[in-house]
């Protein structure tokens, strides 16, 4: 299947500050992580912190949260805010609230049910 890349609009729910960026999808990440330039750029408020497990070991980032909006479906997302990436990653969280998948024939998203079972 490879990469999935998406285009992504990242805003301050409390600002209406926005940056437009091309995202990876990771289907292996629970939240989506936003590098520390965006995080200042839109002003985002840090609300914790998330100890999570990486590919390097664990790490402390920053909390916040942030409206997503991909392929025009928009919604209200944690964020995990990151000193060492550079690109966006779209996690699980934010694809199931806004009822996105990854197809994994053709590499790309679909629309998916959103459950409340």
């Amino acid at each position: 299947m490879g990469h999935v890349w998406v285009e992504a609009k990242i805003a301050n729910p409390l600002t209406s500050q926005e940056v437009k960026v091309v995202a990876l999808v990771n289907t292996g990440a629970t939240f989506t992580v936003v590098p520390s330039w965006i995080r200042e750029k839109l002003g985002l408020r840090v609300v914790g912190k998330k100890r999570v497990e990486t590919a390097k070991g664990y790490a402390d980032l920053d909390e916040s949260f942030a409206v997503v909006e991909i392929e025009g479906k928009q919604g209200v997302t944690p964020v995990l805010i990151s000193r060492e990436l550079k690109d966006v990653l779209i996690g699980v969280l934010t694809l199931e609230a806004l009822g996105l998948t990854v197809n994994p024939t053709t590499g790309k998203l679909k629309e998916t049910r959103i459950l409340l079972l």
